[in-house]
């Protein structure tokens, strides 16, 4: 078992630890981030310090279900086959008898959403169990986002706490594997082709990148599962979102009529287009920022494509390790798509990440929460026909702070290893008046 733990493997021992029974957890997130491992790693750490059992079992590989702390054995049956409510409700079954007889219990479905209606029949088990005295801990793990939340959200709402996985941060390559800041840009966060991050094996690990993560993604999560009308029409825009990786997209004119006829996108299009940036999003690959406006539809038009995890635009791009390095203006766009795709993925549930640009001003991350308002200019070292927009901002916002990362600023490393709360808090931020930047040398 690998030896290094996320902060959510503490997350979910506390939550099993609870008792009763408070909600289903929900551990979700993009495919290849280590959800399997964390549950894993949580529940060793329960059996070394309880009584409980735990039972595993997984829906996309039925062989597999089994005591967690057994050795894999073979039922005969292969992927997939012929699962329905009644392999749920046996093994679910199993899991009150192991909770009756040793005073605890944990059942992990994985990849649950395999089979149809699930959450259904686990609505009427979670809800037959308030009245045993003992009843198990109940784990969903799952890396189709969007088929989980359809069913927690439609059938099991109030009833289920999710725990969210996202690719692995800097700081994490960087303690886990000895990642510096060069391979996190070029290499990213997953850790299961960590293995082949290293310069001379570029296109295996590209293969494994794009094998392993984009195309399930892309072709089992969303074309299979989300009823996607135009599939090219999405992977268009995936194309989009990565090659323009950290820069703003004009949607209509990218998406609108062709040349000479006008520029302009109807209302039809965009929902369509806005609906496949969303799906693109629950899986894990990229989002789209809007502009921190008060104008809803230049807000929609005009996003800033981010790209959650820096391998998928190098791996998409065909560059090698040293050539990546040396492309100043695509090493500016990772890096600000980084430090974007950072915020993104640290900032609180109540937090909001946008970009500001008023004519040849612009601010490229604007990270609000409540009435504090954080103002974020990155020095990447690429070129760019904008110049800093932050001392307007924070002149038309008084209660606007900024920083300032990168060059004559914060060092990206730095920031890249602290959640996005500690920006935003006033410890991490300069004591300065608004309109002036913290400088780090």
């Amino acid at each position: 078992m690998f030896p290094y733990e996320r902060a959510q493997v503490a997350t979910l021992v506390e939550l099993l630890a609870r008792e009763p029974p408070a909600r289903i957890i929900a551990v979700f997130g993009p495919r290849q981030s280590g959800k399997t491992t964390i549950v894993d790693q949580a529940l060793a750490r329960v059996r070394r310090t309880t009584s409980m059992e735990a039972l595993y079992c997984a829906a996309d590989a039925p062989e597999h279900s089994m005591p967690a702390d057994e050795a894999p054995a073979s039922v005969g049956r292969t992927p997939r086959e012929r699962l329905g409510w009644g392999w749920i409700i046996r093994h679910w079954e199993d899991a009150r008898a192991r909770a009756e007889r040793t005073g605890g219990c944990v059942l992990v479905f994985d990849e649950i959403q395999e089979i149809d209606r699930w959450s259904t029949v686990v609505k009427g088990l979670w809800d037959a169990d308030r009245f045993l005295t003992r009843r198990p801990q109940v784990v969903i793990v799952g890396s189709t986002p969007l088929i989980i939340q359809a069913g927690l959200t439609e059938s099991l709402a109030g009833r289920f706490g999710p725990l969210w996985v996202g690719q692995w941060s800097f700081r994490e390559m960087a303690e886990a594997f000895g990642f510096d800041l060069s391979r996190y840009l070029y290499f990213g966060g997953y850790p299961g082709v960590a293995a082949l991050a290293v310069e001379g094996r570029e296109e295996e690990w590209r293969r494994a990148v794009l094998d392993g993560c984009v195309r399930p993604a892309m072709e089992r999560d969303l074309l299979e599962q989300a009823r996607v009308a135009k599939p090219a029409l999405m992977k268009r825009l995936f194309d989009i979102c990565v090659r323009h990786a950290g820069q703003v997209v004009s949607l209509s004119r990218l998406f609108g009529r062709p040349p000479g006829v006008g520029s302009s996108i109807s209302e039809t299009r965009y929902l369509e287009i806005a609906r496949y940036l969303e799906l693109l999003e629950e899986v894990g690959l990229v989002t789209g920022l809007s502009t921190y406006t008060t104008l809803p539809l230049r807000r929609r038009l005009v996003p800033k494509m981010i790209v959650l995890d820096p391998a998928l635009v190098t791996a998409v791009s065909g560059y090698c390790f040293r050539e990546a390095a040396a492309d100043r203006d695509f090493r500016g766009r990772i890096v600000e798509s980084a430090i974007g795709a950072h915020l993104y993925r640290s900032k609180s549930g109540f937090a909001r990440l946008h970009y500001w640009r008023r004519g040849n001003a612009r601010v490229d991350f604007v990270l609000r929460k409540g009435n504090c308002i954080l103002a974020i200019e990155v020095r990447s070292g690429a070129s760019s026909r904008y110049r800093s927009g932050v001392d307007a901002f924070c002149k038309r916002r008084s209660r606007a702070r900024s920083l300032m990362v990168g060059e004559g600023g914060i060092p990206v490393s730095e920031f890249l290893s602290e959640p996005a709360g500690h920006w935003l808090s006033e410890s991490g931020l300069p004591d300065e008046p608004a309109a002036e930047r913290r400088r780090v040398g």
